[in-house]
């Protein structure tokens, strides 16, 4: 952090510099404090888990909506990897690095559902190799604006750093990484909106969100692509319901792959919570 004291008014106080294009004038005093240094190290911290399965290789977590995967810029700890840390102890993988230990794959902050964690180098290997040639299953609940044509479908698009919001991912042609999103319509409400299934075949950041906003259905309640606003034909409940709905609706609710040390098949599955239920019920015309 950065404060200036003015010498033309040496009784007041320093001011702290915010803006990048502030211009510093003779006489000036610039006064530089450097925070204290953090530990690259995430820390353990006691954060309730829904552990679905775990043996010495591995572990499957329920994540719960607004628990960020790893430590970041904005998120420093109270992390799924700070809960892994005190839940595992040192048995985490150390392939992810020090920062994101044990994590093999990510679900957005605000998605919740299903996920995988290696404990061991073996079996974080094994795990990224079938991330790697597709052979995971997951399949992922969202409900969407409007009713996709045709009801089945594949979405294919390369998807990079939006170049306008850098905050955002997008379709783009000619670089990003190739995307392919396989979904299906499970079930109409009318003509606002749709309960769809989402069958990923690559993993990219975003990609359901933004592959289905590029279709012209956004994932109700997505900030980022256009889902918070209430559209037209949605009852006075739907309206209340998403407004207390803060995050996409969204849910990894199926997760399927072989275990990278006995090669036996596993499948989990994880139902909607109850506030994306209430949502859906909600969003049907009484």
């Amino acid at each position: 952090m950065v404060t200036v004291a003015n010498p033309d008014h040496p009784g007041d106080t320093l001011v702290t510099i915010s803006e990048p294009s502030y211009r510093v004038k003779p006489g000036l005093t610039l006064e530089l404090r450097i925070p204290p240094p953090e530990s690259a190290i995430p820390a353990a911290q006691e954060i309730p888990l829904i552990i679905v399965y775990e043996d010495d290789q591995l572990v499957v977590i329920d994540k719960p909506a607004g628990l960020v995967v790893h430590p970041a810029p904005g998120n420093p700890d109270r992390t799924l990897v700070n809960a892994l840390l005190a839940h595992c102890g040192d048995s985490l993988s150390g392939i992810g690095g020090v920062r994101r230990p044990g994590i093999v794959h990510r679900l957005d902050k605000d998605t919740s559902g299903l996920m995988v964690a290696a404990k061991s180098d073996r079996a974080h290997t094994g795990l990224a190799e079938q991330f790697a040639c597709h052979s995971i299953e997951r399949i992922y609940v969202a409900l969407v604006w409007g009713l996709p044509r045709p009801p089945v479908g594949k979405i294919v698009g390369n998807i990079g750093r939006d170049s306008k919001h850098r905050t955002r991912m997008a379709v783009v042609e000619g670089r990003g990484k190739p995307a392919i999103t396989h979904y299906r319509v499970r079930k109409s409400l009318e003509s606002t909106a749709s309960v769809v299934e989402c069958r990923l075949e690559t993993g990219r950041t975003h990609q359901i969100r933004v592959h289905l906003a590029t279709l012209g259905h956004a994932v109700v309640g997505d900030p980022l692509y256009g889902g918070r606003r209430p559209r037209k034909g949605l009852q006075n409940d739907g309206i209340q319901a998403l407004s207390a709905f803060n995050r996409q609706a969204l849910h990894a609710g199926i997760l399927g792959f072989d275990h990278p040390v006995s090669g036996k098949r596993l499948n989990f599955k994880s139902e909607l919570p109850s506030e994306f239920l209430h949502l859906i019920s909600s969003f049907e015309l009484h």
